[in-house]
């Protein structure tokens, strides 16, 4: 397994800057936020820069304002129109694939008003449409369309490994595990990782509290081993909040892992 750090948790002016910290952190790729707006895709020169000069960027975060899940149609149109271009952008750079969520922020069955304004099945036929045509899409370019299940507060329609599962209906379509998430939903998190394993495309690491790895209750050392048993051999990605200085956090959570690995 190797470690990846998003973007914008490093410190530096340029993705060179920022790939030379990490690597002296004890990381060895850069995960990229994927805006909305056509951003990513206005970066391209950028990002061919990078990768020329030895940049290594495998996969792209969504970071959007709305998603595939979207109620709203228009919103819907959007959001797979900027992760086709964003799946493109990845492709020319020789990555793994773009993740996204169902949904953020947008409805939670846990606060009010209870029931959101789309039935199950209805939540399923429009994630299964964007999905296929997204799925298409990232096999035409040799890439994946990762979904990552959120916790119940941040979303309504995917929460569990198991969910996520049953909307991969051709190999270009995979799942991502992230340990905040599994922490809330998953009753089991390593079962959920054997389970899940022949559909685990990647990894997204954090604590309990969404903190870095090592300030909070997570069994590191069990879903690591686990990971390992199933033959995972892709990214864990730090996607979280710093407690303290990056020049001080980030070499600390970099040898923090490794330990286990």
């Amino acid at each position: 397994m190797k470690l990846a750090v998003q973007e914008q948790l490093l410190p530096g002016r340029s993705l060179q800057e920022k790939f030379a910290f990490a690597l002296d952190a004890g990381f060895d790729a850069i995960e990229l936020r994927g805006k909305g707006d056509f951003h990513f895709a206005g970066r391209l020169t950028e990002l061919k820069r990078a990768r020329a000069d030895g940049v290594v960027m495998p996969t792209v975060c969504v970071d959007m304002p709305h998603f595939i899940g979207d109620f709203d149609p228009a919103k819907r149109k959007d959001a797979i129109q900027q992760l086709r271009s964003q799946l493109t952008v990845i492709a020319e750079l020789g990555g793994i694939g773009v993740m996204t969520p169902a949904s953020w922020g947008q409805f939670s069955r846990r606060l009010p008003p209870f029931e959101p304004p789309r039935s199950p099945d209805e939540d399923r036929e429009v994630l299964a449409e964007a999905l296929g045509i997204l799925g298409e899409h990232a096999h035409r370019n040799g890439v994946l369309i990762m979904l990552e299940p959120l916790n119940r507060y941040e979303n309504h329609m995917v929460n569990t490994l198991a969910e996520a599962v049953s909307y991969c209906s051709m190999d270009s379509i995979r799942i991502v595990g992230d340990t905040y998430h599994m922490n809330i939903e998953e009753d089991d998190p390593c079962r959920a990782l054997i389970d899940a394993a022949p559909y685990l495309a990647h990894m997204q690491i954090s604590e309990s509290n969404r903190n870095q790895p090592g300030t909070g209750h997570l069994d590191w050392g069990a879903q690591l081993a686990t990971l390992d048993a199933v033959g995972y051999d892709g990214y864990l990605a730090l996607e979280c909040r710093l407690r303290g200085e990056p020049e001080i956090v980030l070499p600390q959570t970099a040898a923090f892992i490794r330990k286990y690995l």
